[in-house]
């Protein structure tokens, strides 16, 4: 195929990391799962952490199968995780400690204690970032507050995928989509904030430079390419933060569109070109986190399928192995509407056993409890249908603009149930896939900071043409509307 470029995506989840093996050429884009392997969090002296020895072991063993799988003919290699969470440097550039968990309880309370150093609105001014516990801003001030010799030993700070890619070629960084979702960004100049780490006397030494997606981080480092058996490789900079990944291979031709890239978590949002930072955005809890070709998405992190995944969990441990498939087929002959869940309640965010949380929220809330395991995913997946109606309705609010269509990006893309409920629930037309949007986001902005392809538009284009896309029309938005009206005052 003429010029045909094969590419490396690592892309780390919070259940599991692939390594995927992309290829371009002809307008048209392939992606493989070349190997996968466990992400499971680990406990550390009562902490809830990352093994950061696994992770990396698992990155390179994926690489080393991808360029054998492509003979050597590998072009690139870009790294995307998730966000907030980060490890810290010492002065000889080495790991500090494995990186903690965003689930981790250290971080409970530190909104109140934050306040109490800088308003909520003035925060919200200096970086246009949604209020969450887990943002890297609340974890380093948890840290400063209960284990400030860490902190003081530190050099230099780098999240998740930035790390690996520094493991990987020596080199520190920031990139931009990743480092915003830390909320020590001022997303009007994309920058660190001064205000902000000089308000919390946090060290600005240890903030890598800010850099961009597209570009060239480095260069594989001579001992792995000896360990692996490789030729030296280039590094790039992708849109690190997967949701950022994800936008970039979002198969849009209309003007008015909103995505949702679903997974463990659900993000909500659009496209835009400047952050919009007001009253309003910090009432709905709105976010302005950097994009590729410095777009900013505008949106809201909601929890996602993490209850379903839970409950799944917990079903297995007890000895039903059902698939996600058999889970979403027992909800679909389920009752409608059994009870209604705010899926972001938190009693649920931490793991445990979710059906038990559930019925304890469903008793709180003045409901009966669920005891079949159809009803209870059908519940789930309703809940986290009139959440997206509620956000899909406050962007158009403080946009005032229509949305036309959602596409529904990620893992979650492949449930189509909840895909039909999406679409009945925002009375909108809902177009899902790719599932691997993060995957081949990454390997887009390779080829284009490779100069293989010009744009996100013609990356888009590429989706368009190499994935199958599913269509869902509203087809019930009536009785749906009814039933958001009682779940808003439930």
């Amino acid at each position: 195929m003429e010029n045909y470029k094969q590419y490396i995506a690592v892309d780390l989840g919070a259940e599991s990391g692939r390594v995927m093996l992309g290829g371009v050429g002809e307008g048209l884009l392939e992606l493989q799962e070349v190997y996968r392997f466990s992400n499971d969090p680990i406990e550390e002296a009562g902490a809830l952490k990352w093994n950061f020895k696994v992770i990396f072991a698992g990155v390179k063993e994926g690489i080393g199968r991808s360029v054998r799988q492509a003979q050597g003919q590998v072009t690139g290699i870009g790294v995307n995780s998730w966000g907030v969470d980060f490890g810290l440097l010492d002065k000889n550039g080495q790991l500090l400690e494995n990186p903690y968990h965003y689930r981790d309880r250290r971080t409970e309370g530190m909104l109140e204690k934050a306040f109490k150093i800088m308003s909520q609105e003035e925060i919200f001014e200096n970086s246009g970032i949604q209020f969450m516990p887990l943002n890297s801003l609340y974890q380093l001030l948890a840290l400063k507050m209960e284990r400030p010799e860490v902190l003081e030993r530190a050099e230099k700070l780098l999240f998740m995928a930035d790390l690996v890619s520094y493991f990987l070629t020596g080199k520190i960084y920031a990139e931009y989509t990743l480092a915003g979702t830390s909320q020590m960004i001022d997303m009007r100049k994309g920058e660190w904030s001064k205000v902000i780490l000089d308000r919390f006397g946090l060290p600005r030494h240890i903030m890598p430079e800010v850099v961009q997606a597209g570009m060239l981080a480095g260069t594989l480092k001579d001992t792995l390419c000896q360990e692996l058996g490789v030729e030296p490789i280039k590094v790039f900079t992708v849109g690190s933060h997967d949701t950022a990944g994800a936008v970039v291979a979002v198969p849009v031709v209309e003007q008015d569109w909103a995505f949702i890239s679903s997974g463990t978590w659900s993000v909500v949002g659009v496209e835009i070109d400047k952050p919009i930072i007001n009253d309003d955005v910090l009432k709905y809890g709105f976010t302005n986190e950097g994009g590729v070709g410095g777009a900013i998405r505008f949106s809201t992190n909601l929890v996602g399928l993490w209850p379903l995944q839970q409950c799944r969990k917990h079903w297995e441990d007890e000895g039903e192995d059902l698939s996600y498939r058999e889970l979403v087929e027992l909800a679909r002959e389920s009752e409608p509407f059994a009870a209604f869940l705010d899926p972001g309640d938190e009693s649920l965010f931490r793991p445990g056993n979710m059906p038990i949380k559930i019925n304890e929220y469903l008793t709180k809330t003045g409901q009966d409890q669920l005891t079949d395991n159809g009803r209870m995913v059908r519940v789930i997946l309703e809940g986290l249908a009139l959440q997206y109606v509620k956000t899909v309705r406050a962007i158009e609010t403080i946009r005032k603009k229509s949305i036309e269509v959602i596409h529904i990006v990620g893992g979650g893309s492949r449930n189509e149930l909840l895909s039909q409920f999406t679409s009945d629930a925002t009375g909108k037309k809902v177009i899902t896939g790719p599932v691997e949007a993060t995957a081949m986001g990454n390997v887009i902005v390779q080829s284009m900071a490779d100069g293989q392809i010009e744009s996100v538009s013609q990356g888009r284009e590429m989706v368009r043409r190499s994935c199958n896309l599913k269509t869902y029309m509203p087809s019930d938005n009536e009785s749906w509307d009814g039933h958001y009206r009682k779940w808003i005052k439930s």
